[in-house]
Protein backbone atom coordinates (compact mmCIF):
# COMPACT_ATOMS: atom_id res chain seq x y z
CA UNK A 1 0.00 0.00 0.00
CA UNK A 2 1.73 3.52 -0.80
CA UNK A 3 1.80 5.97 1.66
CA UNK A 4 -0.95 8.54 0.04
CA UNK A 5 -3.69 5.76 0.36
CA UNK A 6 -3.40 5.75 3.95
CA UNK A 7 -3.02 9.52 4.07
CA UNK A 8 -6.69 8.98 1.61
CA UNK A 9 -7.63 6.92 4.10
CA UNK A 10 -7.27 9.36 6.87
CA UNK A 11 -9.07 12.54 5.20
CA UNK A 12 -12.04 9.86 4.48
CA UNK A 13 -12.39 9.54 8.41
CA UNK A 14 -11.99 13.06 8.67
CA UNK A 15 -13.94 14.42 6.22
CA UNK A 16 -17.11 12.15 7.50
CA UNK A 17 -16.79 13.24 10.97
CA UNK A 18 -17.28 16.89 9.62
CA UNK A 19 -19.78 16.12 7.16
CA UNK A 20 -21.54 14.39 9.86
CA UNK A 21 -21.39 17.43 12.55
CA UNK A 22 -22.40 20.32 9.37
CA UNK A 23 -25.49 18.10 9.08
CA UNK A 24 -26.45 18.12 12.56
CA UNK A 25 -26.22 21.54 13.27
CA UNK A 26 -27.88 22.32 9.83
CA UNK A 27 -30.55 20.20 11.03
CA UNK A 28 -31.26 20.46 14.44
CA UNK A 29 -29.25 23.46 15.28
CA UNK A 30 -27.34 22.19 17.45
CA UNK A 31 -23.30 20.77 17.55
CA UNK A 32 -22.63 16.89 18.61
CA UNK A 33 -21.05 18.14 21.87
CA UNK A 34 -24.64 19.76 22.97
CA UNK A 35 -26.31 16.40 21.55
CA UNK A 36 -23.67 14.48 23.71
CA UNK A 37 -24.48 16.39 26.69
CA UNK A 38 -28.41 16.07 25.70
CA UNK A 39 -28.23 12.27 25.09
CA UNK A 40 -25.91 12.18 28.59
CA UNK A 41 -29.02 14.10 30.85
CA UNK A 42 -31.85 11.64 28.75
CA UNK A 43 -29.44 8.39 30.46
CA UNK A 44 -29.28 10.40 33.89
CA UNK A 45 -31.95 9.19 36.84
CA UNK A 46 -34.73 12.90 36.71
CA UNK A 47 -32.72 13.33 33.43
CA UNK A 48 -30.17 15.99 35.78
CA UNK A 49 -26.68 16.06 36.62
CA UNK A 50 -24.34 18.60 37.75
CA UNK A 51 -21.97 20.40 35.45
CA UNK A 52 -19.00 18.20 36.59
CA UNK A 53 -20.92 15.14 35.92
CA UNK A 54 -21.48 16.60 31.99
CA UNK A 55 -17.96 17.63 31.67
CA UNK A 56 -16.38 14.33 32.93
CA UNK A 57 -18.71 12.34 30.34
CA UNK A 58 -18.34 14.79 27.32
CA UNK A 59 -14.11 15.20 28.76
CA UNK A 60 -13.98 19.04 27.37
CA UNK A 61 -13.05 21.58 29.69
CA UNK A 62 -15.20 23.71 31.75
CA UNK A 63 -15.51 26.53 30.31
CA UNK A 64 -16.30 24.66 26.97
CA UNK A 65 -19.20 22.84 28.79
CA UNK A 66 -20.48 25.60 30.49
CA UNK A 67 -20.92 27.54 27.44
CA UNK A 68 -22.66 24.20 25.75
CA UNK A 69 -24.57 24.43 28.60
CA UNK A 70 -25.37 28.60 28.29
CA UNK A 71 -26.70 27.95 24.44
CA UNK A 72 -28.67 24.95 25.16
CA UNK A 73 -30.46 26.85 28.29
CA UNK A 74 -30.49 30.18 26.00
CA UNK A 75 -32.58 27.47 23.34
CA UNK A 76 -34.81 26.33 26.07
CA UNK A 77 -33.44 22.67 26.18
CA UNK A 78 -31.78 22.45 29.35
CA UNK A 79 -32.72 24.16 32.57
CA UNK A 80 -30.54 24.91 35.43
CA UNK A 81 -32.45 24.32 38.89
CA UNK A 82 -30.85 24.26 42.64
CA UNK A 83 -30.32 21.35 44.25
CA UNK A 84 -33.24 21.42 46.86
CA UNK A 85 -31.10 20.17 50.03
CA UNK A 86 -27.92 22.67 48.87
CA UNK A 87 -28.65 25.76 46.80
CA UNK A 88 -24.92 25.99 46.52
CA UNK A 89 -25.14 22.78 44.16
CA UNK A 90 -27.33 23.86 40.54
CA UNK A 91 -28.68 20.73 38.49
CA UNK A 92 -29.02 20.86 34.96
CA UNK A 93 -31.67 19.31 33.94
CA UNK A 94 -33.32 17.98 30.25
CA UNK A 95 -36.30 20.08 29.12
CA UNK A 96 -39.54 18.82 27.26
CA UNK A 97 -38.07 20.42 24.50
CA UNK A 98 -34.50 19.14 24.69
CA UNK A 99 -36.13 15.57 24.79
CA UNK A 100 -38.26 16.36 21.75
CA UNK A 101 -34.71 17.68 19.72
CA UNK A 102 -33.29 14.14 21.05
CA UNK A 103 -36.48 11.88 19.73
CA UNK A 104 -35.82 13.73 16.24
CA UNK A 105 -31.63 13.81 16.25
CA UNK A 106 -30.39 10.83 13.90
CA UNK A 107 -28.07 8.29 14.78
CA UNK A 108 -24.60 9.93 15.03
CA UNK A 109 -21.59 8.63 14.04
CA UNK A 110 -20.44 7.72 17.53
CA UNK A 111 -23.14 5.94 18.13
CA UNK A 112 -22.71 3.73 14.68
CA UNK A 113 -19.09 3.58 15.03
CA UNK A 114 -18.87 2.43 18.95
CA UNK A 115 -21.96 -0.12 17.59
CA UNK A 116 -19.51 -1.54 14.95
CA UNK A 117 -16.40 -2.00 17.27
CA UNK A 118 -18.41 -3.83 19.69
CA UNK A 119 -18.70 -6.45 17.40
CA UNK A 120 -15.02 -7.00 16.79
CA UNK A 121 -13.76 -9.76 18.13
CA UNK A 122 -10.91 -9.43 21.09
CA UNK A 123 -8.36 -10.05 18.72
CA UNK A 124 -9.32 -7.77 16.38
CA UNK A 125 -9.82 -4.73 18.63
CA UNK A 126 -6.71 -5.54 20.39
CA UNK A 127 -4.99 -5.38 16.79
CA UNK A 128 -7.05 -2.07 15.76
CA UNK A 129 -5.69 -0.79 19.05
CA UNK A 130 -2.28 -0.97 18.73
CA UNK A 131 -2.16 -0.25 14.83
CA UNK A 132 -4.19 3.34 15.93
CA UNK A 133 -1.74 3.72 18.50
CA UNK A 134 1.30 3.35 16.22
CA UNK A 135 -0.77 5.92 13.98
CA UNK A 136 -1.19 8.56 16.92
CA UNK A 137 2.76 8.07 16.99
CA UNK A 138 3.87 8.51 13.62
CA UNK A 139 2.00 11.85 13.56
CA UNK A 140 3.80 12.59 16.89
CA UNK A 141 -0.01 13.55 18.32
CA UNK A 142 1.01 11.37 21.48
CA UNK A 143 0.91 14.39 23.92
CA UNK A 144 -2.09 15.87 22.66
CA UNK A 145 -5.15 16.40 24.45
CA UNK A 146 -7.96 14.95 23.24
CA UNK A 147 -11.76 14.29 23.87
CA UNK A 148 -14.36 11.52 22.12
CA UNK A 149 -16.27 14.24 20.34
CA UNK A 150 -14.85 15.82 17.46
CA UNK A 151 -16.10 19.11 16.25
CA UNK A 152 -15.81 20.59 13.19
CA UNK A 153 -13.54 23.88 14.57
CA UNK A 154 -11.31 21.01 15.39
CA UNK A 155 -11.13 20.27 12.26
CA UNK A 156 -10.04 23.75 10.58
CA UNK A 157 -14.06 24.98 10.09
CA UNK A 158 -15.52 27.43 11.05
CA UNK A 159 -15.79 27.72 14.76
CA UNK A 160 -19.55 26.00 15.86
CA UNK A 161 -21.98 26.58 18.58
CA UNK A 162 -20.20 24.47 20.77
Amino acid sequence: MKYIEILVKLRKIIRSINLESKKIEKHHGISIPQLLCLQYLSEQPDYRATATQIKGFIKLNASTVSGIIARLETKGLLARLPKPEDKRVTYITLTAKGADILKASPVTLQEKLSRQLARLSPEQMNELSRNIDLLVRIMDATDLEASPVITSEELGGKPGPE
